[in-house]
């Protein structure tokens, strides 16, 4: 059912649901490496759909860029990818599901703010995706610009900061808009599809997921304003520095193999490298595992595993599948992108 609410009790909402000033989290938070292991599986809150980014394939099994982040902490913690039970969440209820212990991870394209930082009682690792906000149109619309949108009903998701990154981006321009908020992505998606809003708005990366399974995708055009910046991160409670760190380094480790060459089908060859942080970093030298209560080889294990960060991402998003997306910003720093590992030492 579509809810068209004020703009002011929209805001209050979102400020609420999507930044939420909340109690921190218990302090139950701090053995979660420990409940993991005796549980056997980490539990990952993902995007009930969001082709490219997590999904369910013919075969039931969920598939997805944020998907293979947990799968590398699975890797990490467990030695093989796949101990993970995924439970999927709409947008007003995520971080709630974070703070109360249903999900350890959050890897959902969470947006890392100053506010969400400082308020929800969370952690943020490390930046996986850097993307920005978009608008998407039908063809038909004949609309080139967001600036063209005066008057249009925009479709909006509870629980997020699109309704104040529009604000921020058209009020400058004396351009109003009806923003219209639906309750689950379901909805959203089908209101656009179905013609009841002129514009869809999210992650530029999340309009190419709804574009990708629209019946004609070639009747949907991506504008071409970025009207905000969303640097997507995993999320975990807080009080728990160990757990954080595992999930950082985890993500780091898929960084530092993309810029040492080292891939899902040669990472054997570099055990034998005399490289001394390739050592490191593959668990041939050093006790960096033991560092953070896992074995040595915890980082081999995610790359044998997944890959590097590029293999994850092309796989999942690049130019070969549904969504073909190029990496953007998020090429390494070496290639002008803003991906880059802390060392290996």
């Amino acid at each position: 059912m579509v809810k068209a609410r004020s703009l002011t009790r929209w805001l209050a909402f979102g400020f609420v649901a999507g930044l939420g000033f909340v109690s921190a989290a218990p302090a139950s938070a701090q053995a979660t490496l420990d409940t993991v292991k005796k549980r056997g599986k980490i539990l990952c809150g993902v995007s009930p759909v969001a082709p490219g980014f997590s999904y369910a394939d013919d075969k039931g099994v969920r598939r997805g860029f944020d998907v293979d982040i947990c799968r590398a902490v699975s890797a990490a913690v467990f030695g093989e990818p796949d101990k993970v039970e995924y439970v999927p969440l709409n947008t007003n209820v995520r971080f709630q599901a974070v703070q109360s212990g249903e999900v350890d991870i959050l890897s959902r394209q969470n947006t890392w703010s100053f506010s969400r930082d400082n308020s929800l009682g969370l952690d943020f690792g490390p930046v996986v995706f850097y993307d920005g906000q978009g608008l998407m149109v039908p063809k038909k619309l004949n609309v080139s610009s967001a600036s063209e949108l005066a008057n249009a009903a925009i479709c909006l998701l509870p629980g997020t900061t699109t309704l104040q990154n529009l604000e921020d981006f058209f009020r400058p321009k004396n351009i109003k808009y009806e923003p219209v908020v639906f309750e689950n992505s379901d909805e959203w998606r089908n209101a656009f599809f179905s013609g009841r809003c002129d514009a869809i708005t999210t992650d530029r990366s999340d309009l190419a997921s709804v574009r990708a399974i629209a019946s004609d995708p070639d009747a949907y055009v991506v504008l071409p304003e970025t009207v905000s910046k969303e640097p997507l991160a995993p999320t975990i409670r807080q009080n728990d520095p160990n757990w954080r760190k595992i999930v950082d380094w985890s993500v780091y480790a898929l960084i530092a193999a993309e810029e040492k060459g080292i891939t899902q089908a040669n990472v054997d060859s570099h055990l034998k490298s005399e490289d001394p942080e390739i050592q490191r970093l593959l668990g041939v030298n050093g006790d960096f595992g033991k560092m953070l209560g896992l074995d040595n080889k915890w980082s081999y294990n995610i790359i044998k595993s997944l890959g590097n960060y590029v293999e994850v991402f092309d796989r999942n998003l690049g130019p070969k599948t549904r969504l073909g997306l190029t990496r953007g910003p998020n090429k390494l720093w070496t290639e002008g992108g803003l991906l880059y590992a802390p060392p290996f030492r």
